[in-house]
């Protein structure tokens, strides 16, 4: 909720993430001229990811659930899927299935993150269910002057 980057989160993770169901999606279309490898890699990360939060995060140091939760990417891999489904055509997949693989990662994650900044009054103060999170939750290793609750900006996270 609060740890994720307001700015790199956004920008880097897609970018980044992209390589896995990318050579799934060539690998499965090469070979079987099967269109759903980005959407079964994806699926199959996402599972690894649950079962490593719960796992280690929540079962091992009881972290708060909503502090690690993966970032979901099953949107992107259906649209990159369909792309090549659609096109055949891998060209046209790295241009328009990427970008919309990066345009809709922010707006399919937004589901989960939208109600830890639901607004709320503490200590006199107006801060974010987020804010309160990460100010109240004290994480070994972490600078006091992240826990300091910023004032006034727009945030995008």
């Amino acid at each position: 909720s609060d740890w994720k980057d307001r700015r790199l989160w956004v920008t880097v993770t897609p970018i980044v993430l992209i390589t896995f169901p990318a050579a799934v999606q060539a690998y499965l279309w090469e070979r079987f001229r099967q269109p759903w490898g980005a959407t079964v890699c994806v699926l199959g990360l996402l599972l690894g990811e649950w079962i490593n939060r719960y796992f280690n995060f929540w079962g091992w140091t009881y972290f708060p659930v909503n502090f690690v939760f993966p970032a979901i990417l099953t949107p992107g891999a259906i649209i990159l899927d369909c792309m090549l489904l659609l096109s055949g055509s891998y060209l046209f997949t790295a241009i328009i299935g990427a970008m919309g693989w990066g345009l809709i990662f922010y707006p399919g994650n937004w589901p989960i993150i939208a109600p830890l900044h639901v607004p709320v009054e503490y200590s006199g103060m107006l801060m974010s269910i987020a804010d309160i999170q990460g100010y109240n939750y004290v994480r070994t290793g972490t600078p006091e002057y992240i826990r300091m609750v910023e004032k006034g900006t727009l945030r995008t996270f």
